[in-house]
């Protein structure tokens, strides 16, 4: 399909800089696709509990967002320490990760970056990488000095949190993204972008959700950084996305196949737990145990097998993400609804409100 298809206007000021508080007093769009036409229906995130059945499940991604934002400088080539600024994306092994360089026409094969210049780790002052590698638009493979549960210290010591770039471009990352950009579900490090549609979610609202017997289950996702890259292709078959690892569990699977088998509906909590369910989906709709990469790229004409509603927030434009929800309740129902939300004063990306969709009719 023509990328061209998903773009939109979208005015500057709807892109929001800090999310709601509290949290769950967001706004949620209820979007219902029908043969007739789709139904918009204007709420609050605090609505959910009223808007799902005893019996549903919510799936949702417990990866934690590590301060993957590292600024630094190259040494070792002369006088010259050009600054340098990193931003991990995938963890290779304990001490490589894979790295997008502001900055990488600095950059070669075998140089030494250096991040920081005092801290706590090892009684070391420095965090040295070496460039292993380098791709074509700054992606490279970085060595670090030290490995494991150290290396992991010194990154939280000296990064910054990865807010997106219409944010970070908008204003400086403070210690209050620290909590905001986190979900309450979070638990496995290594996301470097966070699973947005949960950061709605509190301890009040999950009380409530259970009172109503609706059930939680946990997957896990890493974000990558790759999530912000617009789509450049003009035709999305032309486009490839970034490996990201994910894990669910065998009693997860277990117990969503149990659910669906008994008439819950499987509510994915963003993309990321979406992704991942049909990944781990066989072609029956069973969802299976599963742990390794997925790359899996969802637009339009994709027949979903796993997931019955989804939540998630308003995405940018000509982005695989606003492509997969397009997929899922239709380009002509989600242009809509974009639309009605930009109307209508909806607060857009990671810290803004979100929707509820229900899938298209299938034909």
């Amino acid at each position: 399909m023509k990328t061209d298809l998903f773009d939109f206007d979208l005015p500057s000021e709807r892109i929001a800089l800090r999310p709601a508080h509290p949290r769950e007093s967001a706004r949620l769009m209820v979007v219902r696709p029908g043969e007739g036409g789709e139904t918009l229906e204007d709420r609050t995130i605090g609505d959910l509990p009223d808007l799902l059945a005893p019996g549903d499940c919510l799936v949702v991604n417990d990866s934690k967002v590590i301060a993957a934002r590292l600024k630094g400088r190259r040494i070792g080539r002369g006088e010259a320490e050009p600054a340098i600024e990193a931003t991990l994306h995938k963890r290779i092994d304990g001490s490589t990760w894979r790295a997008f360089i502001l900055g990488a026409k600095k950059v070669q094969v075998g140089d030494i970056l250096r991040f920081g210049t005092e801290g706590r780790v090892c009684f070391l002052g420095q965090l040295d990488a070496e460039v292993l590698h380098k791709d074509e638009g700054g992606d490279v493979t970085l060595s670090f000095s030290f490995t494991g549960p150290v290396l992991d210290q010194a990154i939280e010591e000296r990064g910054e949190m990865p807010l997106p770039p219409y944010i970070a471009s908008k204003r400086p990352t403070d210690d209050q993204d620290k909590t905001d950009y986190q979900t309450v579900f979070a638990h496995e490090d290594g996301s470097v972008a966070a699973p947005t549609a949960g950061l709605h979610f509190t301890p009040a609202l999950l009380e409530r959700l259970e009172a109503r017997g609706v059930a939680l289950h946990k997957v896990t996702l890493h974000v990558g950084a790759g999530t912000f890259l617009p789509v450049k292709a003009d035709d999305t078959a032309e486009h490839r996305m970034h490996a990201e690892f994910g894990v669910v569990s065998a009693a997860t699977a277990e117990a969503l196949n149990a659910a669906r088998a008994k008439g819950g509906r499987v509510v994915a909590v963003g993309s990321t737990a979406l992704r991942l369910l049909e990944s781990a989906a066989s072609d029956d709709g069973r969802i299976r145990e599963f742990a390794g990469d997925t790359a899996i790229f969802i637009t339009p004409g994709y027949r979903f097998k796993t997931v019955d509603l989804m939540m998630t927030n308003f995405h940018l434009p000509r982005s695989t993400l606003f492509m997969l929800v397009s997929a899922f309740s239709g380009l002509d129902t989600m242009q809509r609804a974009y639309r009605h939300a930009i109307d209508t004063g909806y607060r857009f990306y990671s810290y803004g409100d979100a929707c509820l969709l229900y899938p298209q009719p299938r034909r």
